[in-house]
């Protein structure tokens, strides 16, 4: 049994006795999306740092403060001879849940990982020597407190000092920026060491120079989805650099390929966003890979050159539809070759929503109340002097007359009609909303029906009014607690599989943790590149403590027999360097002195 450094201090002659071990992980549970109190506090801080973020760009601020090489060199080992091959991983959207944040780190932070492919063969990987994560490092806002519980302990216990602390660079994502960076900063930025991994960057950008003429940049697309001029600059020093047979792989926090077609930029042109203006006229056909998280899911797509866009937000956050935004096809000629979910299987997953009261119970407190202040009011009207059951066209009479009800009522509709999703236009969004606030209110009115009635018969044996009232109001809360999250729930599954609307909030929630992904990067002697996509059809639930010296802290526990091992999304992915594109052959090598590289910290075996 481990005794900790402060059980041993005692007076002389005093027993101590050790504390035990934990038997259950310290972990949180998922993030429950729809209840009021984090939907407020999130809300809150979503609308504060958007409304300071764009008056002050802390980019701007560390582009000054914080010097950071140009790039970070991981071509060479320590000892500063060419590397023949480099292992690295890329986890994104992680931070939410213990179960699922812990089965992608303890995958990751794996010596070596054997994955099974569909066709049976078997590729053993290794864990990398450089860790990127790819934005939205926590959830559901950004705290001190969250990044410790949610993020730094899982990876600290899933490592367990079975290997080397890999370097660990971090692209900030929304979630990231709702505190102004400030967290994000402290944990990323300000070469701080983990037990679980080694830090590099200064800046929430950064460059990797890779083996073989290879680099990976990581972006900061702060609030606005875009870069700021000092970024820009950066890279297109880091460009400047770079050999005409050099290709890239770009890590952006969200896939503009999606988004684009999604949500256009309306009034924006096209050299006033930058980052359009980096991946196409600066960068260029140099991108052969293009890395994104964001979206909680897998998805990749690629054009006849081989070139890959590839979506994998799978490291821990609440799963996404994969059915929707439908972007089989996009600019460019890149086609759909995966989805993890498959499209079929996101479908049925949509079905969980008829669920929604039993996942969002706290979201069934609050429709209680809602609809027990629109209806107690004329339930209370009714019961006086009532001699039997009221009829319907009662209770809507007894409604309008009720200023109250009609003042909540109208407020219950503009409630619906913000939440309405607004990418099938404006008359989309007004007709969702109003009907969607109106079966609200209309299930309230027969739900005030059906207390009045139940309440009726009981007129002459409770005497108190006030009795009377309060059965109907508690009759009323249960119902409402009930039937309004479940019309909540029929709502989003038909917006999402009928008219492709509400992805997010239909799947945000159900906050499943399975269909968990990362990649893992391998780098050969030849200069070829390969992807792993990792998969998690089911994390494990339970867990017990790891014994033997190799195990983590944690490990899954064999009486949870429906976990199922990490295995290969899609056989490996192989992107081959090739020559300089005619577009390219113009960027000359770089000078002697040209190269302003950090060699010393992030070099060598890791």
């Amino acid at each position: 049994m481990a005794v900790r450094a402060s059980d041993v201090s005692r007076l002389p002659g005093q027993r101590v006795e050790p504390t035990p071990e934990p038997q259950t992980p310290p972990g949180r549970k998922m993030v429950s999306w729809f209840d009021p109190t984090v939907l407020a506090k999130s809300g809150m801080k979503a609308l504060l740092s958007g409304t300071f973020g764009r008056q002050a760009d802390r980019r701007l601020l560390d582009a000054v403060s914080r010097p950071q090489p140009l790039c970070f060199d991981y071509s060479v080992d320590d000892t500063g001879h060419p590397r023949d091959e480099l292992w690295l991983d890329y986890v994104a959207d992680l931070g939410d849940g213990w179960d699922s944040t812990y089965a992608v780190a303890s995958a990751v932070m794996a010596p070596e990982l054997a994955l099974t492919g569909e066709s049976g063969e078997t590729h053993v990987t290794r864990g990398g020597d450089v860790l990127v994560f790819g934005g939205d490092e926590v959830y559901p806002t950004a705290s001190v407190d969250e990044y410790q519980a949610r993020t730094v302990v899982p990876y600290e216990d899933a490592l367990n000092k079975r290997r080397h602390r890999p370097h660990l660079f971090a692209v900030p994502g929304n979630h990231d920026w709702y505190d102004g960076l400030v967290s994000f900063t402290r944990l990323f930025c300000q070469g701080r060491r983990s037990n679980g991994w080694r830090t590099q960057q200064q800046r929430s950008y950064f460059a990797l120079r890779l083996p073989h003429g290879w680099w990976l940049l990581g972006t900061d697309m702060q609030l606005e989805s875009d870069l700021d001029a000092p970024q820009v600059e950066f890279f297109q020093k880091v460009a400047a650099q770079m050999r005409g047979t050099d290709r890239i792989i770009l890590c952006n926090a969200e896939p503009a390929w999606v988004k684009q077609q999604v949500m256009p930029r309306a009034g924006r042109g096209f050299l006033d966003h930058n980052i359009d203006f980096l991946e196409q006229k600066v960068l260029g056909k140099k991108v052969s890979v293009f890395l994104a998280g964001d979206l909680h899911h897998y998805r990749r797509h690629e054009n006849a050159d081989g070139r890959q866009k590839i979506i994998a937000g799978g490291g821990g956050a609440f799963l996404h539809p994969t059915h929707l935004p439908k972007v089989d096809q996009s600019p460019g000629g890149f086609v759909q070759k995966a989805s993890y979910p498959p499209q079929r299987a996101s479908q049925w997953l949509a079905w969980r929503n008829l669920l929604f009261t039993a996942l969002n119970p706290w979201f069934g407190v609050f429709m209680g109340v809602v609809y027990t202040l629109l209806g107690w009011g004329i339930a209370a009207n009714l019961n006086e002097g009532a001699v039997g059951a009221p009829s319907f066209r009662e209770v809507i009479n007894a409604g309008v007359q009720s200023t109250g009800s009609l003042v909540l009522g109208a407020g219950v509709v503009l409630g619906t009609f913000a939440f309405a999703d607004g990418r099938r236009g404006p008359l989309w969004k007004k007709t969702a909303g109003i009907v969607h606030g109106l079966v609200h209110l209309a299930v309230a009115l027969l739900l005030t029906w059906g207390v009045s009635a139940v309440a009726a018969p009981l007129a002459a044996e409770l005497q108190w009014s006030l009795r009377r009232d309060f059965l109907s109001g508690l009759l009323l809360f249960g119902g409402g607690a009930l039937i309004g999250p479940l019309v909540v729930g029929v709502y989003l599954l038909l917006s999402l599989n009928v008219f492709s609307c509400h992805p997010n909030e239909a799947f945000s929630s159900l906050s499943i943790p399975d269909w968990k992904n990362f990649l893992r990067l391998h780098f050969d002697e030849d200069g070829q590149l390969t992807v792993y996509p990792v998969g998690f059809r089911r994390v494990p639930r339970r867990w017990k403590r790891g014994r033997s010296p190799e195990d983590p802290v944690w490990i899954p526990d064999p009486t949870d027999t429906r976990a199922t091992p990490p295995r290969l999304i899609e056989p490996p992915i192989v992107i081959h360097r090739t020559k300089a594109l005619p577009m390219l052959e113009e960027t000359g090598p770089p000078g002697p002195t040209d190269m302003m590289v950090d060699k010393h910290p992030p070099g060598g075996a890791v």
